[in-house]
């Protein structure tokens, strides 16, 4: 079973995505997007297989998306996704790969719908949310 994450080690939601991927027993191939970016095709099959559009996968806060003007309606998909690359900060994050499909996952929990194992064990995320039992059950 092959999981790939797009992650960023600086963003919470990406460490408890990462670490409920581990609680399934899985070993992920983590792909540190900064700094090794996904290329155009990946990207946009990463956005479409999620079932998002460009605009729904870029990243505003803490981003250059004001200064470039991202927000300007008549920016075309491709214009968007060409400031994602040259930008890789406003690709939003964590995109997580698996066999079953692919989610951003934000919140982090959304991993759970496309993981190919079960969890576990009990895990809590950073803020101190439970979200998993000692069953490996989903918190409701």
């Amino acid at each position: 079973m092959t999981v790939t994450i797009y992650h960023n080690p600086a963003c919470g939601t990406s460490r408890n995505t990462l670490a409920m991927i581990r609680n399934a027993g899985i070993e992920p191939t983590v792909v540190e997007y900064l700094s090794t970016p996904p290329d155009r095709q990946t990207l946009q099959a990463m956005i479409r297989d999620a079932g998002l559009t460009v605009r729904e996968a870029i990243r505003e806060k803490g981003t250059p998306y004001a200064e470039l003007g991202l927000a300007d309606p008549s920016m075309t998909d491709g214009q968007l996704l060409d400031a994602m690359l040259a930008h890789p900060l406003l690709i939003n994050r964590p995109f997580v790969v698996t066999e079953l499909g692919v989610r951003l996952c934000r919140p982090s929990e959304l991993v759970l719908d496309i993981l190919p194992a079960p969890q576990q064990g009990a895990f809590t995320k950073e803020d101190g949310e439970p979200v998993i039992d000692a069953q490996g059950r989903r918190i409701q």
